[in-house]
């Protein structure tokens, strides 16, 4: 993986994407949920156009799958921090990373790639941008908190997924930081059915893309 030399396109993202794989037994206590491939290509996209992908160091906190971190790196990130709690999505991740980099890996230019088992409170590394779907904050009210704090220690740079009820929320947390939003995008995000409790196969939610910036 490495340079976007022009090769993929933002439907070209997508599909292979969507060949990463999911949680087997996703724990609802810390709302794994699996990042749909299409939204995920549309942001990591739009962040390449901009100029946050290619030739950048890319965080991702709370990498679960890996998808957001493995798409920077298809997309030219020159390295790709992988930040993971939870020990099977830090080991799944793993696999999909080394699985993706086998088959789209270039001996050319190649992105670096790290990963940290542990809180994302006590990451203390440095990056470009952030790219980043915390918890939703359904179980533990304000938990994208955490990782809002951090991503804004790291990078000048933060896009972040959140349900769209929220807003207000965020853009009082991130203009206490010293963030401005310039940026968000609306999805109905299809959340598939993978709890027991689940009564529908797709139930879907209203969640929004935020792009910060630092101001300074």
């Amino acid at each position: 993986m490495g340079k976007n030399k022009g090769k993929l396109s933002r439907s070209g993202l997508a599909i292979r994407l969507s060949a990463i794989k999911g949680f087997e037994s996703p724990k609802v206590s810390i709302e794994q949920y699996v990042t749909d491939s299409e939204i995920a290509a549309t942001i990591l996209w739009d962040a390449y156009i901009k100029g946050d992908i290619y030739g950048k160091v890319v965080v991702d906190l709370g990498c679960g799958t890996g998808i957001l971190g493995i798409g920077a790196e298809l997309l030219g990130a020159s390295k790709v921090y992988f930040i993971e709690s939870e020990s099977s999505a830090m080991s799944l991740c793993k696999d999909n990373e080394k699985r993706f980099k086998e088959e789209f890996g270039s001996s050319e230019s190649e992105s670096s790639s790290e990963f940290f088992f542990g809180d994302v409170a006590d990451f203390m590394k440095k990056g470009d941008t952030v790219v980043m779907n915390p918890p939703f904050g359904v179980k533990s009210e304000h938990s994208d908190r955490k990782f809002l704090e951090k991503a804004f220690e790291i990078a000048s740079v933060v896009y972040s997924f959140h349900k769209s009820e929220t807003k207000r929320f965020i853009e009082g947390f991130s203009k206490k930081k010293n963030f401005i939003i310039d940026q968000v995008i609306d999805f109905s995000w299809p959340l598939k059915a993978s709890m027991g409790f689940h009564k529908k196969k797709i139930e879907r939610i209203n969640v929004s893309c935020f792009r910060f910036v630092n101001k300074e």
